[in-house]
Parts: C-alpha cells; structure tokens; sequence
C-alpha cells in the first residue's frame, strides 16, 4: 500500500511539474524582436529542452531553441545547461557501472 501511494505522489508531482514547464517553452509568445531571451532564458529553455522536444511534435509553433534571442550569450546559457542536464546524468550512469564493476 505505501508502495502505491508513493507511486501516485511520484505521477502527480511530474504532471504538475511538466504542465508548469510547458508555460516556459521557446517560441510561447515570451520573447520577441524587442525582448529577446537572454542569458537566463538561454539556460532555462536548455534545461526544457526534451521537454520542448515533445510539445513542439504537437504544437508546430514551439521549439527547442528561443528564435528571439541576443545571440552569443543565449547559445552559451543554452549549451551550458544541455551539456549540465545531460551530461552530467551520463557521467553519474558510467561513474555507478564503473564502481559496479569493480565489485564483482
């Protein structure tokens, strides 16, 4: 039983987070010509990008990547939290088997 609300509490808090998250996605209206996305806004849509990824098969208007932004310091905000996000969760993964390995 405590396995089954454990369960729900997990499917409940990644719908919330995921229906909050699709209010920050490149290409929602946020940013424009006059207000590009900057630095922060290159990390955060970096960060949403899988889930960018996933809204943009169905919504053709959004994107991974903000159009509307100033250029150099968005790409590099933008490649810091891919290679973070993701990268770090390849490190974790080859780190664990490594030390796996080394028990056997």
């Amino acid at each position: 039983m405590k396995m089954k609300v454990r369960a729900l509490f997990i499917l409940i808090l990644l719908t919330v987070t995921v229906l909050t998250l699709t209010g920050c996605v490149p290409g929602d209206g946020v940013n424009n010509a006059d207000r590009p996305a900057g630095f922060f806004w290159g990390i955060w849509h970096g960060w949403i990008a899988p889930i960018s990824l996933i809204i943009g098969i169905f919504k053709h208007h959004i994107r991974v990547y903000e159009a509307h932004n100033i250029g150099w310091w968005y790409d590099a905000g933008f490649y810091i939290a891919v290679i973070s996000g993701f990268g770090g969760i390849s490190f974790r993964r080859h780190k664990k088997n490594s030390s796996n390995k080394s028990k056997s």
